[in-house]
């Protein structure tokens, strides 16, 4: 069952990368649509508690259209997969019409440092990697999806231009470790629950079980960290990369603050393009003892 499960997914990634990408983009808006017109739907609930956890100084209005986008622009991060995995990369390029302070990694890899891209679920991700493998040596850290044919299909097109994929366990770590090292960059989504080694720390203000493997592969080999993300133009016309400076509290000594550091340059990420910012996923899940997870409310 499974199996089928990941031939009809690939089947329909190969339908969509048919599409001119303002078709698919419509496609995946129509899908968004649909789910947002259903405020009891399971991922409506995930992103409107989300939402109202990060943003509750806005009105109640704001806060209910800012999910309604929200489920629109993940709609549209779902259609664009058939371009950014099926296309040739050349041609997915094509449609990064401009990038925003680059000289952040050049400057750093000049004068020697490795460096950590963190890159929220913000956007098109998958253009990111395109454009950073591209460019620079870079190692992409990752958690492989339960379906096989997925894994094989994932590892395979975000491996085009050399992208090095490292798993989420320790031969995954020792190939980062390897990689900083040598002054290259490596890539590591922030935002996500980690399944061991973490601890909390704020995020937009509430408790959020946090990575500690970025803190201590900065201490332990002096990387520079940079956020970088690919903010979704409108109509169709492509997209714009942008990068910026990690929180200067994420190279703290003190794991406290660096976690609080590594929370905070997400949060600035994603105060810049609030709407794409991948809400439906349970970030505040995983709660310390006495706390009730909000999604159980």
């Amino acid at each position: 069952m499974k199996q089928l499960k990941a031939i009809v997914a690939v089947l329909f990634l190969g339908l969509l990368a048919l599409l001119p990408l303002r078709w698919a983009q419509r496609l995946g808006g129509r899908i968004g649509k649909y789910f947002a017109a259903r405020p009891e739907s399971s991922l409506m609930r995930v992103t409107r508690t989300n939402i109202d956890i990060a943003f509750p100084e806005q009105a109640e209005a704001e806060r209910v259209a800012l999910a309604e986008l929200s489920m629109i622009e993940t709609g549209r991060s779902f259609s664009e997969m058939g371009m950014a995995w099926l296309w040739s990369p050349a041609r997915s390029l094509k449609k990064v019409k401009a990038v925003h302070h680059e000289h952040l990694i050049d400057e750093a890899l000049a004068q020697g440092h490795g460096v950590i891209l963190i890159a929220p679920h913000l956007g098109n991700w998958e253009i990111l990697n395109l454009y950073l493998s591209k460019r620079y040596p870079f190692t992409a850290m990752y958690r492989p999806p339960k379906l096989k044919l997925l894994d094989t299909l994932i590892k395979r097109m975000r491996a085009r231009l050399g992208t090095r994929m490292a798993p989420a366990d320790a031969s995954g770590v020792r190939m980062v470790m390897s990689a900083l090292k040598r002054t290259e960059m490596v890539g590591i989504l922030p935002d996500q629950e980690p399944v061991t080694g973490g601890e909390w720390a704020p995020f937009f203000g509430h408790p959020a079980y946090t990575m500690k493997l970025l803190p201590q592969l900065v201490r332990k080999t002096k990387a520079r960290v940079i956020c970088g993300f690919a903010e979704r133009l409108p109509g169709g016309e492509g997209f714009e990369i942008h990068f910026k400076a990690a929180d200067e509290l994420i190279y703290s000594a003190d794991l406290n603050e660096a976690l609080l550091g590594l929370n905070r340059s997400v949060e600035q990420c994603v105060k810049a393009l609030p709407a794409q910012y991948q809400w439906e996923y349970k970030r505040f899940n995983h709660q310390p003892d006495g706390v009730v997870s909000p999604y159980s409310r």
